[in-house]
C-alpha cells in the first residue's frame, strides 16, 4: 500500500499540527466577523461572538498543545517556540507560522507531493 503523503496526514504530529493551525485561523476569521456584527453592524448581534468565541478558545488551546508536541518532536529552538506562541495570538498567525515552519524545515523533511511509480517498478516501502 502506498504511503499517504498529504499535508494533513493525521498519522503524524506534523499533520495534526497543520490541521489544528488551519482550524485556528478559520476560527479567528469567524470571531473577527462575529465582532464586526457585534460592534459595527447597523443591527448588532452577539451570536457570532458567542459561537466563534467559544470555538476559537477551544481550538486555541488545541493549537498550543499541538505546538508543544510538535516542538518536542522536531526539537525546536527557543526562537521557534516563541514564533509559534506569537503565531497563536496574531490573527491568521498560525498559518503564517506554519508556512514558515514548512519552508524552513522546522516541521521535518517534507515528503514529495506525489511519488511517481512507473508500471513494472516496485513500490518503495515505508515504515
Amino acid at each position: 500500500m502506498a504511503a499517504m503523503t498529504g499535508a494533513f496526514d493525521l498519522r503524524s504530529i506534523a499533520g495534526w499540527f497543520r490541521l489544528v493551525a488551519l482550524l485556528e485561523a478559520v476560527s479567528w476569521v469567524g470571531l473577527l466577523v462575529g465582532m464586526y456584527f457585534k460592534y459595527l453592524a447597523s443591527t448588532p448581534t452577539e451570536v457570532g461572538v458567542k459561537v466563534f468565541g467559544m470555538a476559537h478558545g477551544l481550538i486555541f488551546v488545541g493549537f498550543v498543545v499541538a505546538a508543544v508536541l510538535a516542538g518536542i518532536a522536531f526539537k525546536w529552538t527557543i526562537w521557534t517556540w516563541l514564533l509559534a506562541a506569537i503565531g497563536s495570538i496574531v490573527p491568521l498567525g498560525s498559518v503564517i507560522f506554519l508556512i514558515w515552519a514548512d519552508r524552513t524545515g522546522k516541521m521535518g523533511v517534507a515528503a514529495p507531493a506525489a511519488a511517481i511509480v512507473r508500471p513494472g517498478q516496485p513500490v518503495p516501502e515505508t515504515t
